[in-house]
């Protein structure tokens, strides 16, 4: 039944690849064992050498999935009940357990019930469980004749070169999944379509932050503008006296912006400063966030200073338009 909805499925015009997977990566409810190494006897939980997460797939799901086979084999039809039982796994697997990558191909591990499995290919890494920001971890791939499940998902790569929507395919795929079985439960969705689900932690976090920066930046303007504003405030009568005996409007300037563009300069370092600190925070909130991004940093210093400079100017430009006369009487 598994071939035949593969078969069915490839005949589709636009389909180029289809598998067959237990659980999706990324979805709710992935499943995870125990893997101990060859020579292991004790099969006690404490004596696993790590935990991996295991997926049932067909002959053709790597492929369908878009995940890069780096070396060995794929699976096969003949990789049923009566074969020997064998594996792929993902990069960090062989080096955590298998001690490298580079002779993992045809080695053996464990698992809890004390089945014995060869490792027949290994492919790159990738995101399993439900968290997009996951670490790396072990993964391995298990044939589904070996290891039979209750329900599976059917994983389809179209052509996009074609010019056709995914979601277009769907009326042709129930069409032969009813052909297969009337009563076959179907129910579609484009990859972009789950992945909103993984992402919406991490869309959620970063909108949340982006509103608490946009506030953190209208506050720290307004601080400045006041700073700004009272500083000059002070110095009116020092303004217009220096007004008053010639000083050109370049000199009066820099005497009116001195203290604030210090004090901007030394908020904005202290500010770079911490930034960087939760940056390292922010990495495991929002997902690719790096903690020392040169690029996100020197634009956030600038655009600080640039507006920094702008509230301070507003008041010295103020100050400056006020007759000499009526700055010489402030108090």
């Amino acid at each position: 039944m598994q071939r035949r909805l593969i078969q069915a499925m490839e005949a589709i015009p636009g389909v180029t690849s289809v598998g067959l997977v237990d659980i999706p990566p990324l979805h709710m409810g992935w499943d995870a064992r125990n893997v101990f190494t060859d020579t292991t006897t004790d099969l006690r939980p404490s004596n696993a050498v790590a935990v991996a997460v295991m997926y049932c797939i067909s002959p053709e799901y790597l492929h369908a999935a878009g995940t890069a086979l780096l070396a060995g084999r794929n699976f096969t039809w003949h990789d049923d009940k009566n074969a020997p039982n064998v594996a792929v796994v993902n990069r960090e697997f062989a080096n955590k357990i298998l001690g490298s990558q580079t002779n993992a191909v045809g080695r053996h591990y464990k698992v809890q019930d004390g089945t014995r499995i060869e490792v027949v290919g290994i492919v790159e890494d990738g995101k399993y469980t439900a968290n997009i920001a996951e670490e790396p971890q072990p993964a391995m791939f298990l044939p589904i004749l070996q290891n039979p499940a209750n329900d599976t998902w059917l994983v389809l790569r179209t052509n996009r070169d074609g010019g056709r929507d995914p979601q277009q395919l769907a009326p042709a795929i129930r069409s032969a999944l009813r052909e297969l079985d009337p009563g076959l439960p179907a129910f579609i969705q484009t990859w972009d379509e789950e992945m909103n689900g993984a992402l919406f932690a991490s869309r959620m976090a970063t909108v949340s932050l982006g509103v608490l920066g946009l506030m953190g930046a209208i506050l720290s303007i307004t601080g400045i503008f006041g700073m700004a504003a009272y500083s000059v405030s002070k110095r009116l009568r020092e303004l217009g006296i220096r007004i008053a005996l010639g000083a050109q409007r370049k000199e009066v300037l820099q005497a009116a912006l001195g203290r604030p563009l210090k004090l901007l300069a030394l908020g904005s370092a202290a500010g770079l400063l911490l930034g960087m600190l939760a940056a390292r925070v922010l990495a495991f909130i929002v997902y690719q966030a790096t903690p020392s991004d040169p690029l996100v940093l020197t634009g956030v210093v600038l655009a600080m200073l640039l507006l920094g400079l702008l509230a301070t100017w507003v008041p010295a430009q103020r100050a400056l338009s006020v007759n000499p006369l009526i700055l010489l009487r402030e108090e």
